[in-house]
């Protein structure tokens, strides 16, 4: 949603994001909320602009996006360079993957999007790869774009390549970046991530991000890695931030 508030006020056209942000401020509510944008650094050909994210009626900040946009015009590269590296292996051919285990009730997050395996599983603790297909649209009457996309499938990316027990552990992410080499195309696209926990409450996950073509760019998250509470349910996923 900060994205595609980004990209409604954005003024470099054609314009592409080439890299967004997101900061975490609170658990967002199912409640009214609202957008604001602002221009930080204006320009022709590269911009910055800021989005946040707050509870309708009091106005309390949930989160903030800062993205650079910058001009779409074709480059001539030397032989070799822009080629994207190859995608992983799918999505045709791939079983679709259903609800972990782990996860009880409903989960809306989870069935909004159609995942398929390409290597490794979430329900298994190491690396993963997936790739998944939007089967909602983002804003009623309104097609989802695959940036938007790409920015709903790969927040998960520390969930497919956990390391650490569901049922024991906290990792929850409190801030969340995207860098692009190129904008995503079509309907499938591809996270093949990675969780490094450290022995003093930090860890990050880092993945590489695809479409059907090849390589887009990366993701990276900083999360807070605690013990779980020894009251929570067990087979219940962490709680929100």
């Amino acid at each position: 949603m900060l994205s595609r508030a980004i990209e409604a006020a954005a003024g470099v056209e054609p314009g592409q994001q080439a890299r967004i942000a997101f900061d975490i401020l609170r658990p967002v509510p199912l409640v009214p909320l609202r957008t604001r944008t602002r221009v930080l650094r204006g320009g022709k050909r590269v911009e910055q602009l800021e989005a946040t994210l707050s509870v309708a009626a009091d106005g309390t900040e949930l989160m903030r996006a800062r993205a650079w946009r910058l001009q779409d015009r074709a480059v001539e590269l030397p032989d070799g360079l822009g080629i994207p590296d190859p995608p992983p292996d799918g999505p045709d051919g791939l079983p679709e993957h259903g609800r972990p285990a782990f996860w009880q009730g409903d989960v809306v997050y989870w069935d909004a999007l159609e995942w398929r395996r390409a290597a490794g599983d979430l329900e298994v603790p190491g690396p993963a790869t997936y790739w998944t297909r939007l089967r909602i649209g983002l804003v009623i009457g309104e097609p989802v774009t695959p940036l938007q996309h790409l920015l709903v499938m790969a927040d998960a990316a520390s969930g497919i390549s956990s390391t650490l027990d569901w049922t024991r552990f906290d990792f929850v992410n409190v801030d969340y970046s995207v860098a692009l080499e190129r904008q995503p195309e079509g309907e499938w696209l591809a996270m093949d991530a990675i969780t490094r926990p450290g022995r003093r409450g930090v860890g990050v996950c880092t993945a590489v991000l695809s479409d059907v073509t090849g390589r887009i760019g990366s993701s990276s998250q900083t999360l807070v890695v605690a013990p779980r509470n020894a009251d929570a349910p067990r087979g219940v996923p962490p709680s929100p931030r």
